[in-house]
């Protein structure tokens, strides 16, 4: 997220907005009182992570709460492993802050630049068929509503409103406080591997159920599946990490110095994308090591890009990516960056993309200055034939309409939403779009 003047940006440059003003709160309380004063003036107020949503989610045009000041743990219990945090701490903070209790995050997504309630708030996942989005870790919320009051959400206060608040868009309130539920330090065991992507989409439960995290990405203009197998073990597991000098090739140098490069010589001549792509496989995705957790889990990623991504029925995968793949052949389309397939766990939290189902995740990107209208809209069309759910913080062109038929608990959660914001205090553009007036 970036500033230029008065004018806020998300990362992807997707979203921009002025807003009315800008508070960096310090506090739960300075928070409440932030809240209170954009109310007293009619104006939203909405807060901001790290900007990593590529649709309007975060955009504030009222009063603009960046929570850059309130990070770090509240309280750690060893016992139960649970903690508290902060709600604008970073993912990439959290597992130092950690440490000294021996807890991790169950599962993360594969950035980490996020804060955590931007992250829950908007569904963010990593991949493993046993294991939930983090919005599945959260056991308490604090938040201040839009009448200026602290309200806690966990087991034992307000539990029902928990599976609304876990994942909550922005549009109840604002998150001060998140509780989660961590389990004991691990590390995990990586194999990145190429596989022929035929041999990965002909036996996917296989690949999925031998691993306790499997995802794969493919390079259109290819037949390879870039594969990555993780599993999971205990913390005094021996460590093999991976060298610094090709690791620092692999993620600095190729998978984003070069891959830049080539990503801005596409948009001149497109007709370098598919030799780079074929080069790119045979490059890159083939180590195996085992370190901590998060190291394994995340990765970084600085070439800039948009994306799409959509939750289907975890059956439905093979045909709906075979599907894209097609329709990338047939329209003859240089696509620079690659189709990720993820899984997840079904989950109870109302608007999870994964909520009552196991699920299968496609992603589609573009490099940020390409426009990504025509192959998004066109992969949309897949996606929602398929019984998909778009991702709340990547952009898509669903409507509360649309949306309602993919979530039963859709009108509970707006029910929810009426009771804590009736004047939507909390509200804007893409919120009216996706859960109505």
């Amino acid at each position: 997220m970036t500033r230029i003047g008065g004018t806020w940006q998300n990362w992807a440059r997707s979203a921009t907005v002025r807003p009315v003003r800008v508070e960096r709160p310090r506090s739960p309380e300075g928070v409440q009182r932030a809240v209170l004063a954009a109310v007293k003036h009619g104006l939203t107020v909405k807060a901001v992570g790290a900007g990593h949503s590529f649709t309007g989610i975060a955009v504030a045009p009222g009063v603009l709460l960046e929570l850059d000041d309130m990070q770090g743990l509240v309280s750690a219990d060893a016992a139960t492993r649970r903690v508290t945090l902060l709600a604008g701490t970073r993912l990439h903070r959290i597992p130092r802050l950690l440490a000294p209790y021996g807890l991790a995050m169950e599962n993360l997504g594969d950035i980490d630049r996020q804060s955590i309630s931007g992250a829950i708030s908007t569904g963010t996942h990593g991949t493993g068929a046993g294991f939930g989005g983090l919005a599945t870790q959260v056991v308490g919320v604090t938040m201040i509503t839009a009448a200026g009051e602290f309200l806690r959400i966990d087991e034992q206060q307000n539990s029902e409103l928990l599976p609304a608040a876990a994942l909550g868009l922005g549009a109840l309130g604002i998150l001060v406080e998140v509780t989660l539920q961590c389990v004991p330090a691990f590390v995990m065991h990586a194999i990145d591997e190429p596989m022929p992507l035929d041999e990965v989409l002909d036996d996917i439960e296989g690949h999925v159920a031998a691993s306790d995290h499997f995802e794969f990405y493919w390079f259109p203009h290819t037949d390879v599946a870039l594969t990555k197998r993780q599993t999971r073990l205990p913390e005094s597991a021996v460590r093999k990490p991976l060298p610094a000098v090709g690791k620092w090739i692999d993620e600095t140098l190729l998978s984003n110095g070069v891959y830049r490069v080539v990503c801005a010589a596409g948009q001149i001549v497109p007709a370098v994308t598919p030799p780079f792509s074929r080069l790119a496989v045979k490059l890159t995705g083939d180590r195996e090591y085992t370190d901590l957790s998060n190291r394994v889990l995340t990765q970084s990623r600085t070439v800039r890009f948009r994306e799409m991504e959509y939750a289907i029925p975890a059956e439905n995968v093979v045909a709906a990516f075979r599907a894209v793949r097609k329709l990338i052949d047939q329209r003859n389309w240089r696509i620079e960056f690659p189709v990720e397939v993820r899984f997840a766990a079904e989950d109870d939290r109302w608007l999870s993309t994964a909520h009552g189902r196991a699920s299968a995740y496609i992603a589609v990107h573009r490099y940020w200055r390409a426009d990504p209208t025509e192959y998004f809209e066109a992969v949309e069309l897949i996606m929602r034939e398929h019984g998909g759910r778009p991702h709340w913080g990547k952009l898509h062109t669903q409507t509360a309409e649309t949306l309602r038929e993919r979530y039963p608990r859709f009108d509970d959660f707006l029910a929810v939403r009426d009771r804590l914001d009736p004047e939507r205090r909390f509200g804007n553009r893409y919120l009216k779009r996706v859960l109505g007036a």
